[in-house]
């Protein structure tokens, strides 16, 4: 469980390199997700600890796919898209694929879908576990080229131990 009582990624000032801003967004966000059976609040207190240990976000959160659609689920920023097909934008593109996408100016990126015309970048992660789609990890950008390989690799991490609780009640 998470120690409120311990610095958190979320909570201390952003000086760490990505490398270790990764690493302590890993260990506390599965302490802080640790215990909790249910995939809601799990997702709501992923994408809080997401969205304020990042930084350079204006959106950070979750559509879980249920059908052909990507439906909006908990998430941190201004109020967005609810639903997003799949092979549409950015989010429906990462999610048809299987694969992350990463964008560094979503004014290049044909079909992207302003939820929040703030956003210069984006990068959107799919929730897998095994072969299966749950859905996708979307983070936006008010910076142009704010995302790297090692904000792909940080969040697939991420994404991961998100997945691996968001499937509790799945078992």
């Amino acid at each position: 469980m998470h120690d409120p009582e311990r610095a958190a990624p979320w909570t201390a000032p952003h000086l760490m390199d990505k490398p270790a801003l990764y690493d302590a967004l890993a260990r506390e966000l599965d302490a802080l997700l640790s215990g909790e059976p249910d995939p809601v609040a799990n997702a709501a207190n992923a994408a809080a600890a997401i969205y304020h240990a990042l930084p350079a976000l204006n959106w950070a959160g979750f559509y879980f796919l249920r059908g052909d659609v990507l439906v909006l689920g908990p998430f941190q920023g201004r109020p967005a898209c609810v639903r997003i097909p799949l092979g549409k934008g950015v989010c429906g593109t990462a999610a048809q694929r299987r694969t992350s996408v990463l964008v560094p100016d979503v004014a290049g990126f044909p079909g992207h879908i302003a939820c929040d015309t703030a956003s210069r970048s984006e990068l959107v992660v799919p929730l897998l576990a095994a072969d299966r789609l749950l859905g996708v990890l979307d983070l936006d950008s008010p910076e142009l080229g704010r995302f790297d390989a090692a904000d792909q690799a940080g969040c697939e991490r991420v994404a991961g131990i998100t997945v691996r609780h968001l499937m509790l009640l799945r078992h």
